[in-house]
């Protein structure tokens, strides 16, 4: 899964410009499934399984990354821009990014350290003090090359480090997409919808349509957690670690989990011997937060590989928290068709 995580993440697709990201699935699953792309992006696939199952199931992950837009060309020839999604100001600064469907090279920019105030230079920084530097001579110069509303991503190799760890921007959730084609591609005990779906980092926009599409009873959400298990936190401040295998949520700030299902992956992972762990502070969310409501009501549990600096450049993973969590879905997809 490795690899299929690699490529899936060198693919550029922030929220709203999830194409390529989609195009690159379907090339990986339209043998095995029936598909469609609806209105708003969302591809939804239909796997048939070994058995036709009483209850629905949808296994779900969202397609686009965090990353930034062209608000404006200055006149200096640099850009303003905005963020997608939820990055922090401290984590762009310096960074190389590529503008617009061409890839042109740039790099974000602040006011130089010099020339701060002493209260600026205590204060944190923000995204409106920052501008995208692509190498022009003036606003001209700039237009040529690109124009407001053009997309922005953060300029990231994969890389392999520490044993099992890989780092690459866009884990979150690449790894989910990664899973999912993992399990479409060996065939399921049972028929299963799996949905890619767009625009979840701005507000669990894609989310909402294709439950309402599907109508699931049942929705398990594959995602990334954010871990700080560094040194100098510890207790419930840590949310998770990597290593400690995959991490399934009893709360966020959008939704309350299945109970039922959250000591489910529980008595499965004691089963089964998959090392496993829970989220231990009610933060972040995902699109749960919008299956859940939808309809009459979906029964939905998350379950999430941890994921050391979470929407940024440089995401950081242990792939065998990714191989567990793997592990523990597959059966997880199973035995709920027995409740």
């Amino acid at each position: 899964m490795k690899e299929l995580l690699r490529e899936l993440c060198l693919i550029d697709g922030v929220s709203g410009d999830e194409s390529a990201v989609r195009e690159y699935i379907i090339g990986k699953i339209k043998d095995v499934c029936e598909y469609r792309i609806d209105p708003l992006g969302n591809l939804i696939c239909f796997r048939k399984g070994r058995k036709t199952p009483a209850k629905k199931l949808m296994i779900c992950a969202h397609m686009d990354e965090v990353g930034f837009i062209v608000t404006a060309i200055k006149s200096d020839g640099t850009l303003a821009f905005g963020e997608v999604g939820g990055v922090d100001p401290a984590v762009a600064i310096g960074r190389q990014v590529r503008v617009g469907k061409d890839g042109i090279s740039g790099v974000i920019g602040s006011t130089a350290v010099h020339n701060l105030s002493k209260e600026a230079r205590e204060k944190a920084p923000s995204m409106d003090g920052l501008y995208i530097d692509i190498g022009a001579s003036d606003k001209a110069e700039a237009e040529k090359m690109v124009r407001p509303g053009d997309c922005v991503y953060f300029d990231s190799e994969f890389a392999e480090f520490g044993g099992n760890r890989v780092k690459c921007k866009a884990i979150d959730d690449r790894a989910g997409c990664a899973m999912m084609i993992k399990l479409m591609q060996d065939e399921p005990e049972y028929d299963t919808y799996f949905v890619f779906n767009v625009q979840e980092e701005i507000g669990l926009r894609g989310a909402g349509a294709s439950a309402f599409s599907v109508a699931p009873d049942y929705a398990v959400v594959l995602e990334a957690t954010t871990a700080a298990d560094i040194d100098g936190v510890s207790g419930a401040k840590r949310v998770c670690a990597l290593g400690g295998g995959p991490v399934v949520s009893f709360m966020d700030r959008s939704t309350v989990y299945d109970k039922e299902l959250y000591h489910l992956a529980f008595e499965i992972a004691e089963e089964k011997g998959i090392p496993c762990q829970t989220k231990t502070m009610i933060a972040g969310g995902n699109d749960s937060g919008a299956i859940h409501i939808s309809g009459r009501g979906v029964r939905t549990i998350a379950v999430s590989v941890p994921c050391r600096y979470l929407h940024s450049a440089s995401c950081v993973i242990d792939t065998a928290d990714l191989d567990n969590m793997h592990s523990l879905v597959k059966e997880l997809a199973e035995r709920i068709q027995e409740l």
